[in-house]
Order: structure tokens, then C-alpha cells, then sequence
């Protein structure tokens, strides 16, 4: 997994609350075998123009098909953004079509969690420091650069706003590690509990 330790992009804003996976990616987008190429399907329905079921082309209207940003790699969200369901593919999905970073004001807990063990960064802030973010730059593309060791981000004013995230989710991405990553860490301390147990529990490892 690629590790996230400093990052600078284009920030761009979809500012709607309540976005859920389904809208991140439908399901009718999820009928690859593997992650790769799951960024076409992001936000289908309001990236894409439709007669009826076909695509017709993309949708000049939408945030991330305006030329300024094409190529962002930051959203700035609404609240609750990833509620709904638990599928991991609206990640992948923002994942593959380069996103690396989400700052919105509040996630769904589940989604946040996915985000960490797949290299997104998620972080929460005030709605005052999301509208600051986009105040700084005025009425051109918004360029920040955020700092997971430092825990800050550096608008191009010179100003810089500070953030937390969970130690453990921290620790993954500045090391690139998933889940099974971060738990082989302990592999030594694993093994020496085994150990112990199958001394005072026998019968449990046969």
C-alpha cells in the first residue's frame, strides 16, 4: 500500500452532506474482478450524462469534469460523507481515479476505517476551516499541501490549519501498512501468546 506522509493537490469541493457508497460508486459499477479501473465508475451518476441506461458523456456540470478539476487529487466533502453501506469498492474507486485525501466534517465511521487501510486519508475539521480552505485561493482552483507527520495543513496564504487522526489510522498510512500489515508487527508478541496458551490450553491446538 502506498504510504502517505506529505501531499500536495488540487482540493476540490463537492459540498453536499448525507453523500453515501452508493453514490461514490454504484453498484451497477462494481462488476470488475479486481480494484484496478474502479475509478471510471466514481460518482457515475452525476460524472456521466444517460439515455436511459448508456452513457451519453460526461456531465460539464459536475465538479471534477470542470477543467480546473480534472486533476484533483483532494475532495472536500459534506457531512456524513460515506455513510450507507460498508462496500470497500467506494473507496477503491476514489483510490483509483487518484484521490488521496478527503476533508469534510464528519464520515461514516465504517467508510473512515476503510479509507485508512487503503492509503486515503480521511480527516475531519470544522465546516469553518473547510470554507476557510476554499476562501484562501478565491475563484481559482484550491492548492493545499497536507502534512499527516505534522498533522497540518498549508494553505497557499502561508496560513496553515491543524488536524487529528486516530493514532492507529496515522501510523498505517505514514507507514503504509493495511490491517494485516499493522498486525504483523507484533508478530513476536503473537507467537510468544501462542506459545503460552498451548502450555496452559493443550487441548485447544490439537
Amino acid at each position: 500500500m502506498k504510504a502517505f506522509a506529505q501531499h500536495r493537490g488540487v482540493a476540490a469541493p463537492l459540498l453536499v452532506d448525507n453523500v453515501d457508497t452508493d453514490q461514490i460508486i454504484p453498484s451497477r459499477e462494481m462488476k470488475r474482478v479486481s480494484k484496478l479501473g474502479l475509478g471510471d465508475g466514481l460518482f457515475a451518476g452525476w460524472r456521466y450524462q444517460y439515455d436511459g441506461t448508456e452513457r451519453t458523456g460526461e456531465n460539464p456540470e459536475f465538479v471534477l469534469n470542470k477543467p480546473q478539476y480534472r486533476n484533483a487529487s483532494i475532495l472536500l466533502g459534506g457531512r456524513n460523507f460515506g455513510c450507507g453501506s460498508s462496500r470497500e469498492h467506494a473507496v477503491w474507486a476514489l483510490a483509483d481515479f487518484g484521490i488521496r485525501a478527503i476533508l469534510a466534517p464528519g464520515f461514516g465511521r465504517i467508510f473512515r476505517s476503510n479509507c485508512a487501510r487503503n492509503g486515503l486519508l480521511a480527516v475531519e475539521l470544522e465546516q469553518t476551516d473547510i470554507d476557510r480552505i476554499l476562501a484562501a485561493d478565491g475563484d481559482t482552483a484550491t492548492e493545499i499541501e497536507i502534512d499527516l507527520d505534522a498533522q497540518a495543513i498549508r494553505l497557499r496564504d502561508g496560513t496553515a490549519i491543524e488536524f487529528r487522526v486516530p493514532q492507529g489510522d496515522r501510523e498505517m498510512l505514514l507507514k503504509g501498512l493495511d490491517y494485516i500489515d499493522y498486525t504483523l508487527q507484533y508478530e513476536k508478541e503473537i507467537d510468544a501468546h501462542v506459545a503460552r496458551d498451548r502450555q496452559s490450553r493443550p487441548w485447544a491446538h490439537l
